[in-house]
């Protein structure tokens, strides 16, 4: 066991504060990594304050993990000392189901094992990024390429594959007219990725006061949703609409900007559960959906294909300090586009 200090709700909705964590010793397939950066997701902040139901406290938040091994155990064969990582919004599953060999292993039917708020195999609760190290079987570690710095790829670990999987199991690309619902911590990485992949990017905001945000981001265009003549002008426009926002929205409104068989894919996780006229559906073969992350290889591809394109994260580097403060600002929409922990100041 190595002691190792972190940042912890010590109960739902108080203030995180510094404390100490044990982690396990290495294992034969276990990489020690040293943490040195961490993002920080809307969806800590939800289960820290237990918005989405109960949860295991004291909490160490974090699924945006970059950093650096330190150790390898005897039987891992993927990763060496040195090299540069990274952990997502997973670090175990059954890998004997369908799901798992199938390369979901977010979708394991006897339940994955995220990265913090739940419990591994050892019976023990896991605990996230907010921490100096992490150790982490070497099947839920993948390696950053060298094309991005670290600080800006924490980020990619769960904004990245939230809205690159996505967009590339729907068709994002050329030819395609794709919406991204919000220009926040995951919309402004779905604006980044849809224009690599070729599709022709709508931004659908509350205000125009990000637009030239958006458009430097890679939008083509960008619309404000608090004005009705955006329904109007848009109705029947896209191929696919992305909302990657965590409050409550009209969907019926929304499903009317799709063409016929058109798809709006959810990524945002409201902590409120929605209304919806199924005609909205019916009425022109659509599809309302939803996505949750990826599997470690697509996780990879999707490493791969952002240092290609150079796409790394929008970041605000804070103090671990100054959590707390980075959890009100990112709950009145006051960061762009992602708070990132620099983990040397735990």
């Amino acid at each position: 066991m190595t002691t190792v200090a972190a940042y912890a709700a010590p109960a739902a909705k108080a203030p995180l504060e510094r404390t100490t964590i044990e982690r396990r010793a290495v294992g034969e397939f276990d990489v020690l990594i040293d943490i040195e950066f961490a993002g920080i997701c809307h969806s800590d902040i939800h289960q820290a304050r237990e918005g989405w139901g109960e949860a295991i406290f004291p909490m160490v938040p974090g699924h945006e993990i970059a950093g650096v091994v330190s150790e390898v155990g005897p039987g891992v064969t993927k990763f060496k000392v040195g090299d540069r990582v990274g952990v997502g919004c997973l670090v175990d599953s059954c890998r004997e189901c369908a799901n798992c060999k199938a390369g979901l292993e977010q979708h394991c039917t006897a339940g994955a094992v995220g990265t913090y708020n739940a419990v591994g195999k050892d019976g023990e609760p896991t605990y996230g990024g907010y921490s100096q190290k992490v150790v982490v079987d070497e099947n839920f570690t993948v390696r950053i390429p060298d094309g991005l710095s670290l600080d800006v790829a924490a980020p990619l670990l769960c904004a990245g594959i939230t809205t690159y999987s996505p967009l590339k199991h729907w068709g994002a690309g050329p030819g395609k007219k794709v919406a991204v619902i919000g220009l926040g911590g995951l919309g402004h990485m779905g604006v980044k990725i849809a224009h690599a992949l070729g599709a022709e990017v709508t931004v659908l905001s509350q205000s125009l006061r990000k637009k030239d945000d958006g458009l430097k981001l890679g939008a083509d265009h960008y619309y404000a949703t608090s004005d009705p003549k955006t329904f109007e002008d848009l109705a029947g426009s896209f191929d696919l609409i992305l909302s990657t926002v965590s409050a409550p929205l009209d969907f019926g409104a929304y499903l009317s900007l799709l063409k016929t068989g058109g798809a709006l894919v959810n990524v945002g996780a409201p902590e409120e559960p929605i209304g919806l006229n199924l005609f909205s559906l019916i009425g022109g073969n659509k599809t309302l959906a939803g996505s949750m992350i990826g599997g470690i290889a697509e996780t990879q591809e999707m490493l791969d294909f952002c240092a290609e394109h150079s796409l790394g994260a929008e970041i605000e580097l804070i103090r671990a300090d100054q959590i707390n403060e980075a959890y009100e600002r990112v709950l009145a929409s006051d960061v762009r586009y992602r708070f990132v922990i620099d983990t040397a100041t735990i």
